[in-house]
């Protein structure tokens, strides 16, 4: 790799499974028209990264914070309201209901069938018989 060792990169980051998932994080940005902190020399990004992180030019408390948002899936938390989420689901299903009058009690009824019956038994009463012995 252009004579970019591991071993000036470890002083930055010692542990060497971070090192590269910080050298592939630069680097996508480098492609992503992040400014370079050296001269490109014509190599290629990866290379770019481990020269920049060799020199310590690039902020890895950053670069750690940057690769944790990438990965997260829902970087922000939507504020949740106080609304009838019951019917909003409903609705989305496909199924118009209106609750905007109908009480609590009346939309969560106990006594409303679900569509399936389950009969379990949970006694410890076990039934040998000769031929299981």
């Amino acid at each position: 790799m252009a004579r970019v060792t591991v071993e000036d990169c470890i002083e930055q980051v010692p542990n060497r499974f971070e090192l590269v998932v910080l050298t592939s994080e630069r680097a996508r940005n480098i492609s992503s028209g992040a400014p370079l902190t050296i001269e490109r020399n014509n190599d290629k990004n990866p290379v770019i990264a481990l020269r920049e992180i060799a020199a310590g030019n690039i902020d890895i408390e950053k670069l750690r914070d940057s690769q944790i948002a990438n990965l997260q899936k829902n970087n922000k938390l939507d504020d949740i309201t106080d609304e009838n989420l019951y019917a909003e689901n409903q609705e989305a299903v496909g199924l118009e209901a209106d609750y905007s009058e109908a009480e609590e009690s009346t939309i969560f009824s106990p006594d409303d069938e679900i569509g399936f019956e389950i009969d379990l038994d949970f006694s410890d009463e076990i039934d040998i018989t000769e031929e299981d012995k």
